[in-house]
This record gives structure tokens, C-alpha cells and sequence, in this order.
């Protein structure tokens, strides 16, 4: 079964710029009814002029749970009812690591990535429920599986939200709603920019820059595209994944294989760096023993011949 989206009803948060403005194009293109939340009001109303009939946008700052609540009430007055949520939005959140958290940080961080993401579920699902079923997305990242890609707070939001995710879909599974969870990577978007405290404008230039240089970061040679996060969570989201439910899909180019010696034979290996060995060095050491090895070799007897 091919993906597709025909007279479903979908909620995005996050939805003007990123993987939930590439999700919410991919899903009208399927044929579903957008409501698209965002905070970025002069692209929500080109978004909503672009895609006429088939997308509405509604001012969404998801740390504020009334208005989560408002624009998915929204999207049932506007078209009739609701099958997919996608709870997607988000930023870097705070910071560093421990010597530099607050607990202002850390309580912002967590409203923004992990609360937003239960009061979209708990305000969706009585309309889940009405229509019979339903899917329900959420955005981890792939900070939730290791350490090492993100900052703490964010990281361990993440986390969470994979766990919720599980938690969710063995909670409602009895109301035939699926509930899964999407992994992006590497995925150029302006969130790293906004990380580094660049405005948007600046953020947005930064994901190109990713675009460009970005690939030798993970196996498959590129960067992510909001594209590639987007044909996930349609999978997710239709019909196509009716029997997939409490689990994730990562989308990281190979990331999370496993370090950068497992797929990148220029890269050092542990202990070949442990010792500062380069390649180079490596084979020259090789080559001497081999050389050593020939020079100390017992020469080889002659010919055997057997008796007459």
C-alpha cells in the first residue's frame, strides 16, 4: 500500500519553516487537510495563500498549552474532524551542559519539546477517538539514542519523548490510535542556528552553509533535508503503517552506526590514534616488519628427492 492521505485530517505544529514545513507540503500533497501551527505569522499566511483550500494556519506557541488546545479545536472547526497529529516543533532549548543549566533553562527547554508534545496528544485525542482512530507522530532526535549530538536539556527532552511515544501507543491502542515516533539526524534546518542565539535570518543562511559542507558528516555523504524527515513521518501517518505502533524511525544518513572509523577507512581507529599513529605511519611500521621478518627467516630447504 502506498502511502497517501486521501480525506484525512492532519495537525502540525512547527509548520512554517524546517521538517514541519516540508512535512505539511508532503501531506497536502497526499491529499490530506492541513492545519498548520507555527508562531511565524507573515509565512503562515503566505503557507495558508500557497496552499488555498487545502491548508489553514493558526498562531501556535506550544509552550502555552490553551493555545495548542485553541488551534487544534481550530482544525476540527475548519475541516470536520481529526486524524494525524504531528507534534514537531521545536529549538534548541538550553544550552551547555550542567555547569551552565538553570533551572529556568531546563524548565523552558522542557515545555517547549516535551510538554508541548503531551498537550498535543491529550487535547487531540477525544477527536482521535471520535473518528474512530487515528495517528499520532512525535519529533525525537537522535540525542535521545547517545550522547555526544546535543545539549543536555534538549537531549534528555528528546529521550523522553521517545519513551512517551511508547508509552502512548500501548495506552491508547484500545481507541486505534497509533502513536510512533519520527529520529531526524543531521538534518540542516535553522535549529542550529537559533542554537547558537542567530536570529532567523542568520539561522536560515547557517542550514545552507550545512547543506553545502555538511556531508562527510555521516555515512551516506550528505546532509539530511527536511524532505527526508517528511517522507518518514508520511509513512508514519498513513494508512501504510497500520500495523507499526510504539516504536521509531531514524532518519540520520547512517549517523548512529557507529563511530567514524566503522564507515570512514581515512578515519583513525581508537588505538591507532591512541598511540598517534597516522595511516601513513601505520604502513611504514608494516613494512619494516615485514622486512624484518624476511631477513630472519631460515632459508627454505631444496628439493626433496626420495630414495631409490
Amino acid at each position: 500500500m502506498s502511502p497517501s492521505l486521501q480525506h484525512k485530517i492532519a495537525f502540525i505544529t512547527g509548520a512554517c519553516s524546517g521538517i514541519g514545513l516540508a512535512t505539511a507540503e508532503r501531506f497536502v500533497a497526499e491529499g490530506a487537510c492541513v492545519l498548520a501551527a507555527d508562531i511565524q505569522d507573515e509565512a503562515g499566511a503566505a503557507l495558508q495563500q500557497r496552499l488555498a483550500g487545502r491548508l489553514v494556519y493558526a498562531h501556535c506557541d506550544v509552550t502555552q498549552s490553551a493555545q495548542i488546545h485553541a488551534a487544534i479545536e481550530r482544525a476540527v472547526a475548519e475541516f470536520g474532524g481529526l486524524d494525524i497529529v504531528f507534534n514537531n516543533a521545536g529549538a534548541a532549548g538550553q544550552r551547555g551542559g550542567m555547569e551552565e543549566m538553570t533551572l529556568d533553562g531546563w524548565d523552558a527547554t522542557m515545555n517547549l519539546l516535551l510538554r508541548s508534545v503531551m498537550c498535543g496528544t491529550m487535547y487531540a485525542l477525544p477527536h482521535l477517538k471520535a473518528r474512530g482512530g487515528g495517528a499520532i507522530v512525535n519529533t525525537s532526535s537522535i540525542s535521545a539514542l547517545a550522547t555526544g549530538y546535543a545539549p543536555v536539556a534538549y537531549s534528555t527532552a528528546k529521550a523522553a519523548v521517545l519513551h512517551f511515544s511508547k508509552l502512548c501507543a500501548a495506552d491508547l491502542a484500545r481507541h486505534r490510535i497509533r502513536v510512533n515516533a519520527v529520529v531526524p539526524g543531521f538534518i540542516a534546518t535553522p535549529i542550529f542556528g537559533s542554537g547558537f542565539g542567530l536570529d532567523r535570518t542568520a539561522a536560515q543562511q547557517m542550514a545552507a552553509t550545512l547543506t553545502e559542507r555538511g556531508g562527510s558528516l555521516q555515512p551516506a555523504g550528505r546532509v539530511g533535508r527536511p524532505e527526508d524527515i517528511a517522507e518518514a513521518v508520511l509513512y508514519l501517518a498513513s494508512d501504510a503503517a497500520g500495523f507499526v505502533t510504539g516504536t521509531h524511525v531514524v532518519v540520520d544518513g547512517g549517523m548512529t552506526v557507529g563511530t567514524r572509523a566503522s564507515w570512514d577507512p581515512a578515519a583513525p581507529r581508537p588505538v591507532q590514534e591512541a598511540l598517534g599513529l597516522t595511516p601513513e605511519a601505520l604502513q611504514a611500521l608494516a613494512q619494516a616488519n615485514a622486512q624484518k621478518a624476511a631477513a630472519t627467516s631460515p632459508p627454505s630447504p631444496g628439493p626433496v628427492h626420495p630414495p631409490r
